[in-house]
């Protein structure tokens, strides 16, 4: 049996995931203090972080992280936040992504396959690869 959201919930959540999206990281700390999960999942299993990492906020995913969030929670595709950051170039993110203790081997593809199939060199020797 599935009940219907609450449309000030789904409001609630709608602007938290566009706070992560555009990198709001004061305002999206303030939420998590205030008691959103910092695992919240959109409908295809994207948590905050990854939607804050794959647009390029560090400090967003930062704060996210320092709030109990999950650097290597993947989301329905096995897609993890590191991954998504490798792919899309984010330096700052693959950093504090690794600082929050990241693994470039989780998920599918991995941040480790994703950086060998785009030639990136110099993450494969942050990541410790061969």
């Amino acid at each position: 049996m599935s009940e219907t959201p609450d449309p000030e919930v789904v409001e609630l959540a709608s602007k938290v995931f566009d706070l992560a999206r555009t990198g709001d990281a004061d305002a999206l700390a303030a939420y998590v203090d205030a008691g959103v999960p910092a695992n919240l999942t959109n409908d295809k299993g994207d948590t905050l972080v990854m939607l804050a990492a794959y647009h390029g906020h560090a400090a967003a995913v930062t704060a996210l992280l320092e709030r109990g969030a999950e650097a290597d929670r993947p989301n329905d595709r096995g897609q993890t936040p590191l991954a998504g950051a490798v792919f899309k170039g984010e330096d700052a993110v693959i950093r504090a992504l690794l600082a929050a203790g990241a693994d470039p081997e989780a998920g599918t593809p991995s941040a480790l396959d994703t950086a060998r199939m785009f030639g990136k060199t110099e993450l494969l020797e942050l990541f410790g690869a061969r």
